[in-house]
């Protein structure tokens, strides 16, 4: 599956701030807007008629309260868009597509995207876009072959909504170092791999080796990525996940020797030693992913896992074994895994399918047919509804429903 409805919405400016749950007064849009088109000019002024030609030229001539509208088409990069200057609380920066268009911002050509195997990619070259500002708005761009595709680094109070960041080189998108009250909203993130890796660390959205409170996710769904879905490897501060998928990740679809990854569909946490956080994830579903559903990987906080779903995994539905580990499960629900749970002894676990009791198999949902969940998005960037995916036939209140 492909997503190629992406910001089908007309949206520029104030509109796009309202959409994005910011201001919509006076001082949100007071600001410029920048067009940037394939055929424009980077010496001229930006304007709808004399467009600028790269992102980057519009990037760094955005002021708080500005406003970039990219006209559709095919953005190759030659040198990574570089994200340095902030908006404020007041006046954040926008970048969006120009009423709908598909943007689509190809890093195939960046040295960074072909790091030999076992190199490093140099900090600055990371991801085609690359971040380390606070108070942007950004939507509705498809980021595909970088090396990373987001890569945020220091980054506070941004909101990134409907985003699609597919078949890079790294992960789709990663956040990491001092960053807090970020917004992942509606993202699809798949296909992303590292061959100078062999698999060991291209996840769909990985949250990582940092701190910061207030990140939100929801609304993504993270599928077929070479390592897992979704990564929480040493970030030390509580992470809030809602309403996300995670599927078919930690699979060999590209032949890699030695291969390493994963395949985790929600990985929450990681480290020697691995840091004590109570990351919280409700109603998302993991399923067919290589190796777990859910995973504390070590994580000895206090999880919580409330209603949330699994299918089809080959390890474990939901893992929370890790010694001295305080988990919370509650209204979980787990069909066909290779099993449904590990539990460490200061786990508390209540209400989930296998504290139940009976048979908990195929037939005891409505469907196992993700097809629904996996279709385009609604036209507000939604998840599609798959009212039977995953819902138990006998209507007890357990697991996740989209």
């Amino acid at each position: 599956m492909r997503n190629t409805s992406i910001w089908s919405v007309a949206m520029t400016g104030a509109a796009v701030a309202m959409a994005l749950g910011g201001p919509a007064g006076p001082a949100a849009a007071a600001g410029t807007t920048l067009v940037v088109a394939p055929g424009g000019d980077d010496s001229g002024p930006g304007t709808l008629d004399r467009p600028l030609r790269t992102i980057q030229r519009a990037v760094d001539l955005a002021k708080p309260g500005d406003t970039i509208s990219v006209r559709g088409g095919t953005y190759a990069l030659t040198d990574n868009i570089t994200i340095a200057t902030s908006g404020t609380a007041s006046q954040p920066i926008t970048l969006a597509p120009h009423q709908g268009e598909r943007v689509v911002v190809d890093g195939e050509k960046l040295p960074a995207s072909h790091t030999p195997v076992g190199g490093s990619i140099p900090r600055a070259e990371r991801g085609a876009i690359h971040m380390e500002a606070s108070h942007w708005r950004i939507s509705g761009l498809e980021i595909v072959n970088g090396p990373y595709g987001v890569y945020c680094d220091g980054c506070n109070s941004n909101v990134f909504a409907r985003l699609s960041t597919h078949d890079n080189y790294e992960s789709g998108f990663q956040l990491q170092g001092a960053s807090s009250n970020n917004q992942i909203l509606n993202l699809d993130s798949y296909g992303n791999r590292d061959p100078r890796k062999n698999g060991e660390s291209a996840d769909g959205l990985a949250i990582k080796e940092g701190s910061g409170s207030g990140n939100v996710v929801r609304g993504a769904r993270l599928w077929n990525n070479v390592d897992d879905g979704f990564d929480a490897w040493k970030f030390a501060s509580p992470v809030t996940i809602e309403n996300t998928v995670a599927y078919g990740n930690g699979f060999n679809r590209w032949n890699f020797p030695d291969f390493a990854g994963d395949g985790n569909g929600f990985k929450l946490g990681g480290g020697s030693p691995a840091p004590a956080v109570s990351h919280i994830v409700r109603d998302s579903v993991a399923f067919k992913n290589a190796q777990h559903g859910f995973t504390d990987n070590g994580n000895p906080g206090s999880l919580a896992l409330s209603r949330n779903s699994t299918y089809a995994n080959a390890g474990t539905g939901f893992d929370a074994d890790v010694s001295g580990g305080t988990a919370k499960l509650t209204g979980n629900l787990s069909v066909a895994d290779q099993r449904p749970a590990a539990v460490g002894s200061k786990t508390v676990a209540s209400g989930n399918t296998w504290n139940l009791g009976g048979t908990w198999d195929a037939a005891s949902v409505l469907s196992t047919d993700p097809a629904p969940l996996t279709a385009p998005r609604a036209a507000d960037g939604s998840l599609p509804k798959a009212p039977a995916f995953l819902v138990p036939r006998s209507g007890t209140a357990v697991g996740a429903r989209f």
